[in-house]
């Protein structure tokens, strides 16, 4: 599985916001505390998203995030007020190449899954007749995260709402490959959408912004736990939790 955060508010540095806490991205990627049965660590490649004005960057590997010197750097000097980020513990089967590491990107999207698609793929091939063909053969990668990305994709692109598009992805995954674990953190820069379907999700909104997590990356007062089932949408100043319509995940 993996771990993610997005970060929606006053413009940060990616340090400040990845490295620098006590109990960081970075640090979660050796040291989670609440896998959930699915995994140990998170070394199998990490990525980062941010927004400059409207337009998102993105800078992904297939290493621990901890062996890239590149990195350190570089969030040193890198501000955003939008960021979402994910340290991944690739599903056994899944590739380990660059591209199969959150976030997926498109146009002003920014997106991360931390969870598995059980069955993947014969339990999905349903799912995958209604795609365009050219979606699915410009996949960032042969994974069931890459797939979750090609599906909300098609969603949004109907025009619904990014919740709307969250909430249909869900449903349909939870039907066709139930005991799926579906935590998908989807942003804009603007708006946050992520759900809590298995796995651990948290929040935190303080005068500065929101962060949303897969574990809290400090002690500080505010955290609170998102229900599983929970859908969150967020802004800077704004934070709504929500149920799924769907049944629960596993965990």
């Amino acid at each position: 599985m993996c771990r993610h955060l997005l970060w929606l508010g006053e413009s940060v540095t990616l340090s400040a916001l990845l490295l620098d806490p006590p109990h960081s991205l970075l640090r979660q990627s050796w040291a989670p505390r609440d896998m959930r049965g699915a995994g140990t660590i998170n070394v199998d490649g990490f990525g980062v998203g941010w927004y400059q004005g409207d337009t998102p960057v993105r800078y992904r590997r297939d290493c621990p995030m901890w062996q890239d010197e590149n990195f350190g750097r570089l969030a040193e000097v890198t501000s955003s007020p939008a960021v979402l980020a994910a340290t991944r513990s690739a599903t056994p089967g899944m590739p380990l190449v660059e591209t199969a590491s959150a976030p997926f990107t498109d146009e002003q999207w920014l997106f991360s899954l931390n969870g598995v698609v059980v069955g993947w793929p014969d339990s999905v091939l349903k799912l995958a007749e209604r795609l365009p063909v050219r979606d699915l053969l410009t996949m960032d990668a042969p994974s069931d995260s890459a797939f979750v990305w090609a599906l909300l994709r098609d969603q949004l692109r109907t025009g619904v709402s990014p919740a709307e598009a969250v909430i249909e992805t869900v449903a349909e995954l939870a039907s066709a490959a139930p005991g799926s674990r579906l935590n998908l953190m989807l942003t804009d820069g603007v708006t946050g959408v992520a759900s809590a379907m298995g796995h651990a999700l948290s929040i935190r909104r303080d005068d500065a912004g929101v962060l949303i997590a897969s574990e809290p990356v400090d002690s500080e007062p505010g955290w609170r736990v998102v229900p599983d089932g929970g859908l969150v949408t967020a802004t800077a100043t704004a934070v709504e939790i929500s149920r799924l319509p769907v049944g629960q995940g596993t965990g």
